[in-house]
């Protein structure tokens, strides 16, 4: 069944329709939420309630676009409310700015890892760096959209990025030195 018609048949009202639906996306967009939570229960909390709105908005859905990406815009929204909502949740978007130095990236050589254990060091950021970071570098939003969803000024939105950015390369280059060092000691 295409998209059109599986969302015409939501919008009627057909259970397996939206049963249909819920399993396309569900596990795709369940890695989106998991993204910006701290734990799968959280991101399973976060996918209910993003689905929630999905269905019940799905009227607005004009087929000028993938459904997939629509979906996943409302995931990321969701999210970001949640992250908004919930107290463990909650920090300054504002570091100070002595905590980190932006790391110029010409100064880095390539460095290869496995795409698991980068997701697995994003999530090591504080909140306000991996919600930023993730928006920005994943789901390819500009700074204005960004500080728009999140209140904060285009301006706040780079130097996150540039320290979430910064901190990242840190740790690469820190989990390098460890890797050689115990290359070396073999």
């Amino acid at each position: 069944m295409d998209h059109y018609s599986l969302v015409k048949d939501c919008l009627k009202g057909k259970p397996s329709a939206q049963k249909q639906l819920y399993e396309l996306f569900a596990s795709p967009m369940l890695n989106v939420c998991y993204r910006y939570t701290k734990s799968m229960a959280d991101a399973e909390d976060v996918l209910q309630e993003g689905f929630v709105k999905v269905f019940r908005h799905l009227h607005q859905f004009k087929f000028e676009g993938e459904l997939g990406g629509w979906i996943r815009r409302i995931m990321v929204t969701t999210a970001i409310n949640y992250l908004k909502k919930n107290a463990r949740y909650q920090t300054d978007l504002l570091f100070p700015d002595d905590h980190l130095h932006v790391v110029n990236n010409e100064q880095h050589p390539e460095i290869k890892m496995q795409a698991r254990e980068l997701a697995n060091l994003i999530r090591q950021l504080p909140p306000g760096y991996q919600t930023i970071f993730n928006l920005y570098a994943v789901e390819g939003f500009n700074h204005v959209e960004i500080g728009k969803m999140l209140g904060i000024r285009e301006s706040t939105s780079r130097s996150q990025y540039a320290r979430a950015r910064a901190l990242l390369i840190q740790w690469i280059e820190q989990k390098n030195n460890d890797n050689k060092i115990s290359a070396y000691a073999k």
